[in-house]
């Protein structure tokens, strides 16, 4: 990082440290390859809420807390309340997913999965180049 930077390693640490301290960094993490780890099966679902009140909601966002298989969930406008992101190992473990953990949750009145075919682009990246002094002098 410090040579991209321009920096010497001993700032670009103190810098890296203060952004965390910002909570600029979130996390360090380490991004695995799925494929190589037999989980290349990729859903979005939407959900419907039979009825999305505060307490439905709150209590749907809980259980899907507590899903390994739920890599993403999104509350979104539109004709559905949410938007899953699932990741499993195949079809069959993803249609005992939905049976028996996600349809499990008496809340829900629709689901409908889209199976995703192969990824164009995945990314973690967020775009920096839309920030100019969001960021404050480190």
């Amino acid at each position: 990082i410090a040579d991209k930077v321009g920096l010497s390693s001993s700032p670009c640490w103190r810098r890296i440290k203060r952004m965390e301290e910002l909570n600029i960094i979130k996390e360090r993490v380490t991004i695995l390859n799925r494929e190589k780890l037999g989980l290349d099966f990729e859903v979005f679902v939407a959900v419907k809420l039979s009825l999305p009140n505060r307490a439905n909601m709150e209590k749907f966002e809980r259980a899907v807390e507590n899903m390994p298989e739920v890599v993403q969930c999104a509350v979104v406008t539109g004709a559905v309340d949410y938007m899953l992101r699932i990741v499993t190992k195949d079809m069959h473990t993803y249609e005992d997913f939905l049976r028996e953990v996600l349809l499990g949750i008496e809340l829900i009145s629709d689901v409908q999965s889209r199976i995703v075919l192969r990824q164009s682009k995945d990314t973690n990246a967020i775009p920096l180049n839309l920030i100019s002094n969001a960021i404050p002098r480190l």
